[in-house]
């Protein structure tokens, strides 16, 4: 299904792409394949209709990966029908809320799953202000001291919980975070102002899925990290004249769409979108399409994102 739900020059966006299964009869995801679905498409403010940032990789039919868990992703992931029982990994790619809040929402979901088996999460190390990913789950789980201490079984697979599996990225080259037999997920730290942050490529067979996470695009080794990406995912925040802490924190639209030009990705996916982003969001999309000619889809809470040898 390829639907157009704003308004947007087609002429300064096309090809653009916006993929959408959420309420309707093609169910997202396919039987078979690896397919991308966006359960929040938003950001910290309240003000979009839009869940915070959240994005779940079925394969073959089950919700296997997880990346990032903002507020209002609770609610997507159930409409999603995706399943706790089924995630082999989540990955968190840093604490402000709006890519973590629902972590521990989906944690109490999940005990109500009937899961046995561990679940392997990977996440940041610490930095600034920011704990590192072990000391993040103790501050809500630990049984004594934790917000959330009933449900400290996840920290030691008491409880009938299943117990999480935590692997912190440290500044440096990219490290393979899993393996099993059907996924290989990488991980890598990228510049986010003060606040330690993550960016993961999940390979699928053949297809790859880069989720560039918040950055301000200043670390060229990004690009061979996301080389061949048959979908990327960059968050398009700020607008090109940004300047001060946005810019810290964000890579404008030409650092955006020239990132996904020199990594050769097929399909670009933008994402992370605000009430006053997307009051220029033609504008700043042209400004990406002027470095990047390949496919661009505007996310969508729900959207259903296939790669393009699977789709075209």
């Amino acid at each position: 299904m390829i639907s157009f739900s704003r308004s947007i020059p087609l002429l300064a966006l096309a090809p653009l792409l916006v993929t959408s299964c959420a309420h309707s009869e093609d169910r997202c995801p396919p039987a078979d394949g690896a397919a991308l679905q966006v359960l929040g498409s938003g950001g910290p403010i309240a003000d979009d209709g839009r869940a915070s940032s959240s994005y779940i990789i079925w394969i073959d039919g089950a919700a296997r990966v997880l990346i990032d868990a903002g507020g209002g992703s609770f609610l997507r992931f159930g409409e999603s029908d995706a399943s706790f029982v089924d995630l082999d990994f989540a990955g968190l790619s840093h604490f402000h809320t709006d890519h973590s809040a629902d972590f521990p929402a989906l944690l109490k979901s999940g005990s109500f799953s009937g899961r046995e088996r561990p679940l392997q999460v990977a996440g940041p190390d610490a930095g600034g202000p920011f704990p590192a990913l072990k000391a993040w789950l103790s501050s809500m789980l630990d049984a004594e001291t934790g917000a959330y201490g009933y449900l400290s079984g996840f920290l030691d697979g008491t409880a009938g919980r299943p117990m999480l599996v935590s692997r912190e990225i440290a500044v440096g080259e990219p490290v393979t975070v899993f393996r099993n037999a059907d996924i290989l997920v990488e991980a890598m730290r990228v510049p986010h102002g003060i606040v330690p942050a993550v960016a993961f490529k999940v390979t699928v067979g053949d297809e790859v899925f880069v989720f560039a996470g918040d950055q301000n695009g200043s670390n060229e080794a990004f690009v061979e990290f996301a080389k061949g990406a048959s979908i990327l995912v960059m968050h398009l925040v700020v607008p090109e004249d940004v300047s001060g802490v946005g810019r810290r924190l964000h890579a404008p639209p030409s650092v955006v769409g020239r990132l996904a030009a020199q990594s050769g990705a097929k399909r670009l996916v933008l994402s992370h979108f605000m009430a006053r982003s997307l009051r220029e969001l033609d504008k700043n999309v042209a400004l990406v399409r002027n470095a990047y000619q390949g496919d661009i889809v505007l996310a969508e809470d729900l959207a259903c994102i296939t790669p393009p040898s699977s789709s075209d």
